[in-house]
């Protein structure tokens, strides 16, 4: 069952973003071991296969699988060390209008328009 957020999905949510990387971070994972299982399994069924035994299938499957790791350990670094999930985002998002906030504006326009 999926995860069920209690209230309205918002991006400058500083717990609704955590939540939101780790769940793509999960997808990578998974497509890192579905592509690479296949990758690596018909390499070894064709090497299994060949008379020579020379390497079969995909013939970078080992480069593929040592950059994607890396990348992947660098997203891990990211969702799990170093991203910052400070209500920070949602302050300069709304810096630099110099008019109040976007609630006031938001709230004056639907009235205006009535």
């Amino acid at each position: 069952m999926p995860p069920r957020w209690p209230r309205q999905p918002d991006r400058s949510d500083p717990a609704y973003r955590r939540l939101d990387d780790r769940m793509t971070f999960a997808t990578h994972v998974a497509l890192f071991a579905a592509i690479n299982s296949g990758l690596w399994f018909f390499r070894v069924l064709a090497e299994k296969s060949a008379e020579l035994s020379t390497p079969g299938g995909v013939p970078g499957t080992p480069w593929v699988t040592g950059i994607w790791a890396l990348i992947l350990i660098a997203h891990a670094v990211f969702v799990f060390a170093s991203a910052n999930y400070s209500d920070a985002i949602s302050s300069t998002s709304q810096a630099g209008t110099g008019f109040g906030s976007t609630t006031k504006q938001k709230s004056l326009s639907k009235s205006s328009k009535s």
